[in-house]
């Protein structure tokens, strides 16, 4: 049977090392014990075979990842990476040594 209880979030994170896909978890403290909620695939990246564009979001935050070669969101302060763009704004981020860019103007227009 299920219980309702209070917990404080302790912390968060985005992630794509769980299977390969992204995913998010919430680790919950009940007080003197914790639990993780999450784990769901929110994005399957294009090496998926039932890969779409259908989160926005999803794409977004992972090419972002992806770009700056890491597996959590938390990760990426520090990290480096490539800028295509000028004073008006970023067009695009980019691997700093692969030929990899991300450019959401051209990934997330509307798909036919």
């Amino acid at each position: 049977m299920s219980e309702i209880k209070n917990a404080v979030i302790e912390s968060v994170r985005l992630t794509n090392d769980d299977h390969g896909c992204l995913s998010a978890w919430l680790m919950l403290d009940y007080g003197g014990s914790g639990q993780g909620f999450g784990g769901y695939a929110l994005y399957l990246p294009k090496s998926f075979n039932h890969h779409k564009l259908q989160s926005v979001a999803g794409h977004f935050v992972w090419r972002c990842m992806e770009v700056a070669g890491v597996s959590e969101w938390s990760k990426l302060p520090g990290k480096t990476i490539r800028v295509r763009g000028d004073r008006g704004g970023i067009e695009a981020i980019g691997h700093i040594v692969k030929d990899d860019w991300f450019c959401p103007r051209d990934d997330l227009k509307e798909q036919p």
